[in-house]
């Protein structure tokens, strides 16, 4: 049986992030993925937007993650090279019913330590002439990122520091032993490892998981919801230079507006469906609501503009018409068991908290992090750092 300090179950972008952490601490890490390659699912699966902070109640873990993790990863990007760009968002209301709830935003961004400049609907027509809205809120440190390339950054950090990606690997069974943990795993090459330090980081099947440990009772671990989303992409030349987003619903953002780093222009995702598994299929007959809830704010939208794109699941610990929940980060503090991180519900903005819940997992374990990396250091700065195609 191979021992190893620590190992990391799930090379999402937060997998990766906590590996290179634990690495760069001076740990010996192996990273056990059970697709054929890392970052296949939520973390390749969504906006690509690297969030300011502004929704999140006050002093909730998402909150204070991704105010800190949107800092920590400007500085990472701009000294590794990983494509971005501080593109900016325009969150709008389209109707005077709307402006309420926007001074909510605004209220709850001032909170969290973000700032917003209002707009006026005449202003909000110079920033973005093609959108509708009677007001909106700016934020300057919204921005978008390659989130493929920041993983690659990850993990090439990661290896560097020693750790190791063993892929087609999903743990079937864990054993809690006073000397660390025993897991067995499956695939092809099943074989049986023991750690002293474990992270369960397995995204969408975190709670499936824990619930194989040998003493799943003792780990309170949450219900599982999945909410799957689609995008549209938008044919022909995007009117839009900056991201744009209506007013939120209970379960996502709604259907906003996102621009890749090519410039092509996508709408979504909606948060519709609640399937009991992960589920990537595309449904039809979406095109309509997507159209209509579209031009609410750009109502020049044209017929037959929208083109299926592609769909993304949250793992959620909330269900539909429920109020959303925090990211749940379990630690030995949280469920009694010595050197175990158990993460939870770890969806937007766990991209952009990536780096602040790696810091996160390494207090939980009593680990000192290595804080030479290039996101301690220097200013987030007001300009825009891109690498953005032409």
């Amino acid at each position: 049986m191979e021992s190893v300090q620590s190992i990391v179950v799930g090379a999402g972008v937060v997998g990766l992030a906590i590996a290179r952490a634990l690495a760069m601490a001076g740990h010996e890490v192996i990273v056990l993925e059970a697709t054929e390659a890392f970052g296949t699912q939520t973390s390749s699966r969504n906006s690509e937007v690297i969030h300011a902070g502004i929704y999140y109640p006050t002093g909730s873990l998402k909150a204070r993650l991704c105010v800190s993790g949107k800092g920590f990863l400007y500085r990472y990007c701009a000294a590794r090279g990983v494509a971005h760009d501080r593109i900016g968002k325009l969150l709008v209301a389209v109707e005077t019913s709307e402006l309420d709830a926007l001074a909510k935003y605004a209220h709850q961004a001032s909170v969290n330590g973000v700032s917003l400049q209002s707009m006026t609907a005449a202003e909000v027509t110079r920033l973005e002439p093609a959108v509708r809205a009677v007001a909106g809120l700016w934020s300057d440190t919204t921005g978008i990122i390659d989130s493929h390339g920041l993983m690659t950054a990850f993990l090439g950090d990661a290896e560097a520091a020693g750790a190791v990606l063993v892929t087609h690997t999903p743990v079937e069974s864990v054993r809690v032993l006073d000397t660390g943990f025993e897991l067995r795993t499956g695939g092809a090459d099943p074989m049986t490892l023991h750690c002293r330090t474990l992270v369960n980081s397995a995204g969408l099947s975190a709670q499936a998981l824990a619930h194989r440990f040998d003493a799943p009772k003792s780990l309170n671990i949450p219900p599982a919801y999945f909410a799957k989303g689609h995008y549209f992409s938008l044919s022909g030349r995007s009117p839009f230079k900056h991201l744009v987003y209506p007013m939120p619903s209970e379960a996502g953002l709604g259907i906003h507006v996102t621009l890749d780093l090519a410039g092509q222009c996508k709408f979504g995702p909606d948060v519709t469906r609640w399937p009991d598994a992960p589920d990537y299929a595309f449904e039809q007959g979406l095109e309509q609501r997507f159209e209509d809830a579209v031009r609410r704010y750009w109502p020049d939208l044209p017929a037959g503009a929208l083109q299926p794109g592609y769909t993304g699941v949250r793992p959620k610990l909330s269900g539909p018409n429920e109020k959303a929940a925090d990211f749940m980060i379990q630690g030995p503090a949280d469920h009694g068991v010595p050197s175990l991180v158990n993460l939870f519900g770890i969806e937007s903005p766990g991209l952009t908290s990536s780096m602040a819940i790696a810091l996160e997992v390494l207090s939980a374990l009593g680990v000192t992090p290595c804080c030479d990396g290039p996101e301690y250091t220097g200013p987030l700065g007001s300009e825009r750092h891109t690498t953005r195609e032409a």
